[in-house]
């Protein structure tokens, strides 16, 4: 169904994937506009809320046997699926960019190489029963002491409606997909409206690689009906989401209501330490991804900058000669840096945050004005300068490539200031004095800490402490995060 260049089968209507077939949605279609040049990219379904518990409904019927098929052969599947992700690498990727706005190195290598990487994975089989060493047992109930063997086994949780993120329409959904299913579970993929046609390529992959009906379902729509549809049936036992915090408060709530298991990745605002003694230019590297990365779409960003007072105004002038090199512009060319926000709305947001710094007594010292180009949703790369811990600008998640800036005297001050924030997911610290580096990071709320990098380890657990989220995944933790434990005990 993928044409050469990745955009001409979608200019068709795109069916829903319910219980193993391509389904015409009862709401119609909508649009999926690129928002580098706001043309068309393709027709998503519209699916009612009947499609989407039908679609639940078919992931609970597939469990009893998906659960019980041995891992390896669910590996197996995994493995295929990734081999024909690969086969279609380029096209793949050429979609994701025309639904993201992704610069052509970001969807290539962060979005459809990442996906293939995770179905990967995924698709090495690891031991689900872990021994647990012999206990003396505290005399009970039913007599005295006794030595009692113990087994923990991991089990499916069973049916998992996976909402994803729209900043990478490959890799957050196959870091959901594949170790949910490595576990034995079943899914109903919801993705984000903005850009689902990748998600559906995905489900073609794995429908080629042999995963059986019902097991993968992915439903899509651009308003609320099809994601409330998703969380509230009955059917679904556990929900994985990513995205802002007030959606994720919302899907708490409901999921509260069913006792359903929840995983959330959900907002950041990550504070960046950076000491008199730090590299900077390192240090402006690291910042600088906020501008580069996914155009400042992501929650993992540095976008709270603190700097040590003997280095603060040295610092601003090289994030600011940093943005002047950055070209904003076509994710197509060659040489664009910095791509578009995902649509017209999100661009109006991020700019009236920018706005609000101003008027808040914020400098801008770069970017703040809208970049002069034909089409396309950009903002231009902005920092901000002479913060204060109370602005709004420096609390609330922006979600664009704009940094903040606030200065600090001593280490005291600089961990009051980055645990001053609602959020939790990840901050950094820049020292040259690692020990240092180190014991800051030990006492920062947050779920994990860069020290001197922007780089993750991807079999390091992932999630935030506070409004950040709720649960880890990646690497091991994903095959922990989607399972119950169970205890086996016996007495020897």
């Amino acid at each position: 169904m993928t044409g050469a260049d990745g955009t001409a089968p979608e200019a068709a209507e795109q069916r829903l994937f319910i219980g193993g077939s391509w389904v015409a949605p009862d709401n119609g279609f909508y649009e999926v506009i690129d928002p580098a040049t706001e043309g068309v990219v393709g027709l998503a379904p519209e699916a009612s809320r009947a499609q989407v518990h039908a679609a639940a409904s078919a992931a609970r019927e597939a469990f009893g046997p998906w659960s019980r098929t041995p891992v390896e052969e669910r590996a197996a599947v995994l493995a295929r699926a990734a081999d024909c992700i690969q086969r279609n690498f380029v096209a793949y990727a050429a979609l994701a960019q025309a639904e993201s706005g992704a610069t052509t190195g970001t969807a290539r290598g962060m979005q459809v190489g990442v996906g293939v990487a995770r179905f990967r994975r995924y698709a090495r089989p690891e031991p689900v029963d872990t021994p647990l060493p012999p206990q003396i047992n505290e005399a009970g109930p039913f007599g005295g002491a006794a030595v009692m063997g113990a087994l923990a086994v991991r089990q499916p949780v069973g049916v998992v409606t996976c909402i994803t993120s729209y900043n990478n329409p490959w890799a957050n959904p196959a870091g959901k997909i594949a170790p949910a299913l490595a576990m034995g579970n079943t899914v109903v993929v919801k993705p984000a409206p903005q850009d689902p046609l990748s998600v559906y390529r995905m489900a073609e992959a794995l429908e080629a690689a042999g995963v059986p009906p019902g097991v993968v379902n992915v439903v899509s729509g651009s308003t609320a009906e099809s994601g409330e549809a998703a969380v509230d049936s009955p059917d679904v036992d556990m929900v994985s989401f990513t995205g802002s915090t007030p959606v994720g408060q919302r899907i708490a709530e409901v999921c509260g209501r069913g006792m359903k298991r929840q995983l959330m990745e959900l907002g950041g605002k990550g504070a960046a330490i950076v000491f008199d003694d730090a590299d900077l230019a390192s240090a402006v590297s690291g910042i600088g991804t906020t501008f580069s990365f996914y155009s400042g779409q992501i929650c993992t960003a540095p976008t709270r900058v603190l700097v040590q007072r003997g280095v603060h105004d040295q610092l601003v002038r090289q994030l600011a000669a940093y943005i002047g090199h950055l070209k904003v512009g076509d994710p197509r060319e060659r040489g664009t840096v910095v791509g578009p926000v995902i649509s017209a709305a999100h661009r109006d947001r991020v700019e009236s945050y920018v706005e609000l710094g101003r008027k808040e007594g914020a400098r801008v010292v770069a970017g703040g004005e809208r970049p002069l180009l034909p089409a396309g949703f950009y903002v231009a790369p902005t920092l901000l300068a002479d913060c204060t811990p109370d602005m709004r600008v420096v609390r609330e998640e922006i979600f664009g490539p704009v940094v903040v800036v606030l200065p600090f005297d001593d280490e005291e001050e600089a961990i009051a200031l980055a645990n001053d924030s609602d959020y939790g997911l990840i901050d950094y610290v820049w020292s040259g004095d690692v020990a240092r580096a180190f014991r800051v990071a030990r006492r920062l709320r947050a779920g994990g800490v860069g020290v001197n990098t922007v780089g993750r380890n991807m079999e390091a657990p992932f999630g935030g402490f506070k409004k950040s989220g709720v649960g880890r995944d990646v690497g091991s933790y994903a095959l922990h995060a989607y399972s119950e434990t169970q205890a086996i005990v016996w007495q020897g």
